[in-house]
């Protein structure tokens, strides 16, 4: 299977569904692990597909629509202009399908700091494939440096004593994000192999990035994340957990 392959095939997958589980979409998600051009453009096709279903999610259905579906059935030789609620309603519809379309086609992403820390909660919660699996700090290190990737990072000491699982290399507005990956001893559900992610970023890549060494924390769905900024340096612990249980890696 080439890229191309795989990208018809990832087209039809939907993010927070039984998708992540469909084994025919198993050898393209793979190859989303060797190829970070093609795992970059599975990123955005998620995000798009996340952004499309909340907008659908605002869409309020008009009172008595139902109803006035049923009982327009009955009427087949009433003139359409006669009709205005539901050529209203039509028009409506059409300019909310419209504009979803549009969204689809550019989805307005926040630039900000709170927009990277979605983004990357998102690819830890919504599953990923690591470029380098290893249980080895040097190869991590190693392997980032290869990837022009930020290496020269400060791991709190709790995490540093968590079991390393691997790494990847993720993007953000065209600047490069490494991903180390670690797991916590607790049991995980079937298929998942971590549930600590620590990211690691430039400062000077993320608009609003916080400046302060301190750990701010921020509830997720189902999931924290803690930014703080060392140096040049800015950094986001992601747990599968809450506050309390992130907190346990500062």
């Amino acid at each position: 299977m080439n890229r191309e392959q795989a990208k018809e095939i990832l087209t039809l997958y939907r993010p927070g569904t039984a998708d992540a589980e469909d084994p025919s979409f198993s050898e393209a998600r793979r190859l989303c692990g060797q190829d970070p051009e093609l795992n970059r453009w599975f990123e955005q096709h998620c995000a798009r597909y996340l952004a499309l279903r909340a907008r659908f999610k605002q869409v309020a259905i008009p009172a008595g629509f139902k109803e006035q579906i049923l009982a327009e059935r009955k009427i087949h030789t009433t003139p359409a202009w006669r009709r205005p609620a539901v050529l209203l309603t039509a028009v409506a519809m059409v300019a909310v399908i419209a504009g979803s379309v549009i969204l689809w086609q550019r989805p307005r992403e926040d630039l900000g700091f709170s927009g990277y820390i979605n983004r990357m909660t998102g690819i830890a919660r919504r599953g990923y494939a690591m470029e380098l699996e290893t249980k080895d700090p040097a190869q991590v290190r190693a392997y980032l440096t290869r990837s022009q990737a930020p290496s020269d990072y400060v791991l709190p000491h709790a995490l540093e004593q968590s079991t390393l699982a691997g790494c990847a290399v993720k993007d953000w507005q065209g600047a490069k994000v490494s991903m180390i990956c670690f797991y916590s001893g607790k049991p995980l559900p079937p298929g998942e192999t971590t549930d600590l992610w620590f990211f690691v970023i430039d400062h000077s890549s993320v608009q609003g990035a916080p400046s302060s060494s301190l750990p701010a924390v921020t509830a997720m769905d189902r999931a924290t994340a803690a930014s703080w900024t060392v140096g040049n340096k800015t950094y986001v612990l992601v747990a599968e957990g809450d506050e309390q249980f992130l907190r346990k890696y500062l």
